[in-house]
Order: structure tokens, then sequence, then C-alpha cells
């Protein structure tokens, strides 16, 4: 039992540090989720509307204390520092994990609990067994605790957490070292948009209480239709909700056309405008270049009509919808860098490029 145990000590100890370090390259990412699943409780459980609501603003802060808490608990188990609290706070956020996990799968509320970011996609009930089996091996750790002898290793979890908070910060004062985004430097979005092969699909139906199946859709009237399964999964497109628009209509197509500096403002909420002489500094050094620098925004036109005016920013619109725009860009504002529809490149607003670097981007020598 104690080899099993120590089995289990190491498969427990790599899943938190491979979890914790993928969410750390993207603490937005996690922000964002975990804002998710605070509006689901707040719509879900009326009475907490409030309190849900009211932790919202401090999800970010939330992200970097689990994503670190999920590396550092990690590291401690491996190294046998402090057994007994480590399984236990082991058990409380695996406890914490499978009840969001359980929550996302039956209710089927949040389909993607982002246990690992975006390195690997896990539907909700396969993100729930994992959790369970997650929760047997940390509750054998805990039973078995005491014949983990405890070793002085409190200075590799120090490093392990100053480490961690680094990565963390790091990622949110720039952007994540490793995009893992299905719009980062080098993706061609209209490619994107496309299913890799033909789709495939089986159609159930059901005739005298039994079930049956087709490759291709059925003529026969008397059958009584189910559903429609995709059977292959990994055809689908990686990117299905972009799409740019005005008043006057839809533009998706006009984004992939020629060079395009995007200038990402999901929201003026939030919206640091402290970036922007930098950015009128760009756009004002691209003029006469092969470049069209453009806005894209979920704010209302009169929202973003007021701010160009208050901020002289002359560039045209377009409006994409706020989650996309947080897939796109994890900075508020943030750069984005197209040519015919690849990415040429991305930044945060505190790394805001000059017009040298986004034409080398665009492979174009500025004199």
């Amino acid at each position: 039992m104690k080899r099993v145990a120590q089995v289990a000590k190491i498969i427990v100890g790599i899943l938190f540090i491979f979890s914790g370090l993928i969410k750390l390259n993207d603490p937005v990412g996690t922000e964002i989720k975990l804002e998710e699943y605070f509006e689901v409780f707040a719509t879900d459980v009326p009475a907490l509307h409030d309190f849900f609501m009211m932790l919202v603003p401090y999800a970010l802060a939330f992200s970097v204390v689990l994503c670190v808490a999920e590396v550092v608990l990690g590291v401690a188990l491996l190294v046998n520092y402090k057994p007994k609290t480590t399984s236990w706070l082991l058990l409380l956020i695996i406890v914490f994990f499978t009840f969001l996990t359980f929550y996302s799968a039956y209710f089927n509320r949040v389909t993607d609990c982002g246990c690992f970011g975006d390195a690997i996609k896990l539907k909700p009930w396969t993100s729930f067994g994992k959790d369970l089996f997650l929760l047997v091996l940390i509750v054998l750790i805990l039973y078995k605790r005491k014949e983990f002898r405890p070793m002085p290793t409190g200075m590799i979890v120090a490093v392990a957490t100053v480490a961690s908070l680094g990565v963390a910060f790091y990622a949110i004062r720039h952007l994540p070292i490793l995009d893992l985004l299905p719009y980062r430097v080098g993706a061609n979005i209209p490619e994107q948009m496309k299913p890799s092969e033909e789709m495939r699909y089986k159609y159930v139906f059901e005739k005298d209480g039994k079930t049956q199946e087709f490759e291709s859709f059925p003529t026969d009237t008397t059958l009584k239709f189910k559903e429609m399964v995709l059977l292959n999964e990994n055809a689908k497109p990686k990117i299905t909700d972009y799409r740019a628009w005005t008043d006057e209509g839809d533009f998706t197509q006009a984004t992939f056309k020629g060079n395009k500096l995007f200038i990402i403002i999901k929201n003026l909420k939030d919206l640091n405008t402290a970036a922007f002489p930098e950015i009128r500094k760009l756009v004002g050094n691209l003029k006469g270049k092969d470049v069209e620098p453009m806005i894209l925004t979920s704010a209302s036109s009169d929202e973003i009509d007021a701010f160009r005016k208050s901020q002289q920013l002359s560039v045209p619109y377009l409006f994409v919808d706020a989650t996309v725009l947080k897939t796109i860009s994890r900075s508020n504002p943030g750069i984005w860098l197209l040519s015919n529809g690849t990415v040429k490149g991305k930044w945060h607003y505190n790394d805001t490029p000059t017009a040298e670097t986004v034409m080398e981007r665009l492979g174009q020598k500025t004199p």
C-alpha cells in the first residue's frame, strides 16, 4: 500500500504542477473563467446573487492565488514538505474543483472548466472524472501521510512560490509566455474558421421502440428523429464566433484584406487610458504606410465615438463580440497586427510597438 501511495503522490504532484503552470501562463484566461462561474452562480442562486457578483472584481487575484497554490502544493507533495498540511490543502482544493466540474457537467452551465487552460480542452464529464480520480488518490495520500517522512525542503517550496508569482505577474503585465489561443501570432484566421476536413455525422432515429443509426439522413417518414451526432469532433473549426460589423453591415472578410493594425478595446470600464499616448504616436507614425489602423470594440457607438474624440484618435472602428475580444487579446487595450488574415504580431499595451517594429513584422523595411 505504501508503494501505491508513493505512485499516487507522484501522479498528483505532477498533474497539479502541470495544471498550475499552464494556467499561470495565462492567469487572465483563468480570471475570465472564474468570472463566468461567479455569474452562473449569481444567476442560479438568486439569494446569493449580490455575494457572487461582489467577487467578480477580485477574479484575477483569485486566479493568481489558485494557480500558484496548485504549483506550490504539487512541489510540496513531491519533496515531502509538511505532508500533513500539504495533504489536507490538496484535499480541500480538489473537493472545490470536483464540485465545480460536477456542477458544470450536471447542469451544463460552464462547458469548459479550464482545468488545463487552453492547452487541453476537456468535456465537462471528462473533467469531473479526472477530478474524482485525483480525489481518490489524494484521500489515499492523506491516509498514508504518516509514512512520508517530512523533509527540510522549505527553500524549494519558497523558490517555487516566488517563481510561480513571477510567471503570473509577467503574463498579466505583458502577454502569455506561450500563446495557445487560436488568434496567436502565425495563425491564419480565415483558415481557422474552416473545418479541417469534411464534417461527418450520424443520424439517430427511433422506430417501434428501437433506436436506429444512419450515416445519411433517411427518407423513411415513419422514423422519429432523436439526434444528430458529429463523428469527427477534431474537424470542427478552431474559430467559430469571430465576426466584425458596423451598423451598415458585416465587415468580417474586410478585416482579412491587406495589412491591418487593430487596436483592441474590449470595454471602456477597465480600459487603461494611460496607454493611448503611445498608441496615438504609433498610429501617427504609420500614416502613409501600407497598414490601416482600426479599432475593434464591444462598446456602443456613442461610447466609442466619445472616447475617440477625447483621445484625439481618428481611427475607424468595427464592433466585435466582447467574449471574442477577450480571446484575441488578454490586454485592454491590446494591439493585433494582421496581414491578409495571418497574425503577424500581438502586443500588450505595456509593450506598444514602434512603427518600425510593425513594418518589420510585415516584412517591410522603413527608410
